[in-house]
């Protein structure tokens, strides 16, 4: 009996180990060296995928949990968050340029009649940014593969999550504002994750050594948990809606993140966090936040209605995002908040465009890769 006790231990601890060595990002053993965050039955690592079907990779690093307080005073509330990865830069050109390139694929594979979007896998449908009416605007500060990429919505953020999930298998997201902070801090108290506002020119990007673009991702310091230009060199699109004030059924009130989250109700103001290559430093902050205007970002959009993937004015050529992959999966009907979530307004640009032939909309699943491969065949 004590032998068959004692393999069963055996064989649930090759089990448990196995399967800590097989998650994405997780390791059964403590690094030796590096970030780590530990967990229940291992370690939350840094990792870097091939995105499939791309030339492109993607580095995450692991982000420990904690609580954020949100707001100030009597308004202020507490934010319990769990740990995740977060993408070490911004989404670059790089990056970007390869979710674009899917319009043209998926329009090829929408004219074949196969992979169609239907009522019961409509859920795991995307649509891509359509092809750019004015793209000296977009890339008047550069197109290098490395520098953050530009002056895309929320919406076209989220879409782009919502592809890297479906390929990889893996669920990635924008993050919350809440999360955004916590991530943008360091775990150090204070209006800089680098402290004192004297070693700014080390860790961010800003008006006085931008030379007036976003920069390369990833060239100034990183802060204590391995991220990059979480300050400064381009704003970064949340999930939120753009706030002056704390919500008065948020506050002096402990909350999740889903219950933390301001889901959107009109195309905008929508939050974007911590400055830019064009701000001083009062305005690149870890609180710091510039709230979307449609009506002034797009302008001159010739399109009716208004393209719901594409900015055209500044200071959208100030705005990028990156994402974040949470430690707990969700179900995936209730990912699709996080991935398709839109106000009824922009809901409806997106079906006209749709209905109009101008846009696409595809699968996205880890088969994604081999359909596309599949095309010149």
């Amino acid at each position: 009996m004590r032998i068959a006790s004692a393999c069963l231990i055996a064989l649930l601890l090759a089990v448990s180990t196995a399967t800590a060595a097989e998650t994405l990002g997780i390791s059964p053993t403590k690094p030796a060296e590096g970030p780590y965050v530990e967990i229940d039955g291992g370690f939350m690592v840094p990792y870097e995928i091939d995105i499939p079907g791309t030339q492109v990779k993607l580095s995450m690093v692991p982000v420990p949990g904690g609580t954020r307080k949100m707001g100030e005073g009597a308004a202020a509330y507490t934010v319990k968050i769990d740990p995740f990865w977060m993408a070490k830069t911004e989404t670059s050109w790089a990056q970007y340029k390869e979710f674009m390139q899917l319009y043209d694929l998926l329009k090829q594979i929408e004219g074949k009649g196969i992979r169609v979007v239907n009522d019961d896998n409509k859920v795991d449908a995307i649509t891509i940014p359509t092809p750019l009416y004015e793209p000296t605007f977009t890339f008047e500060n550069g197109e290098d593969p490395e520098q953050a990429a530009v002056t895309m919505t929320q919406y076209s953020a989220m879409q782009y999550s919502k592809w890297i999930s479906g390929v990889t298998g893996k669920q990635y997201r924008l993050p919350s504002e809440a999360e955004w902070e916590h991530a943008a801090s360091g775990g150090v108290a204070g209006d800089y994750s680098f402290g004192d506002v004297d070693k700014i020119g080390d860790y961010v990007w800003y008006a006085e050594n931008s030379d007036g673009a976003q920069q390369k991702v990833g060239e100034k310091k990183p802060n204590q948990y391995g991220l990059y230009d979480m300050e400064g060199n381009v704003w970064e699109w949340v999930l939120d809606a753009y706030t002056e004030e704390t919500p008065e059924a948020l506050a002096g009130k402990t909350l999740t993140v889903a219950e933390a989250i301001q889901w959107p109700t009109e195309p905008f103001p929508l939050c974007t966090k911590g400055g830019s290559w064009d701000d001083e430093p009062e305005n690149c902050k870890v609180t710091s936040k510039l709230g979307s205007h449609d009506d002034d970002w797009k302008a001159s959009d010739p399109n009716i209605p208004l393209s719901p993937w594409w900015f055209t004015e500044y200071p959208s050529t100030c705005v990028g995002f990156r994402v974040i992959r949470p430690l707990k999966e969700l179900p995936k009907a209730e990912m699709t908040k996080y991935w398709d979530s839109l106000p009824e307004m922009l809901q409806f640009d997106v079906t006209d465009r749709l209905n109009g032939g101008r846009g696409v909309l595809g699968l996205v699943d880890e088969k994604l890769p081999e359909a596309i491969k599949g095309l010149n065949d």
